[in-house]
């Protein structure tokens, strides 16, 4: 089964090695992965996979690199 999420991330995102490491990790799980909003407290990416990548994405995204923070991720079904 394939899904589409939003997630939206906030903390402290402002890291400039972000956007290419989110696109690397989701490349490597196989996601589809369109960045739409990147900003130093907020990013909102737009997924597409498979439910058990998209949740192991999340928890990626919540260990990430060492120069991010991320307080939470909202995961709103892009699905219609």
């Amino acid at each position: 089964m394939r899904m589409r999420e939003r997630f939206t991330m906030t903390g402290d995102l402002g890291a400039a090695t972000l956007p290419a490491w989110v696109r690397r990790h989701a490349g490597r799980l196989g996601l589809e992965a369109e960045i739409t909003v990147a900003e130093p407290a907020r990013m909102v990416l737009d997924l597409a996979g498979p439910p058990e990548l998209l949740d192991a994405m999340e928890m990626g995204c919540l260990l990430g690199p060492i120069e991010v923070w991320v307080d939470s991720i909202r995961r709103d079904s892009l699905n219609s």
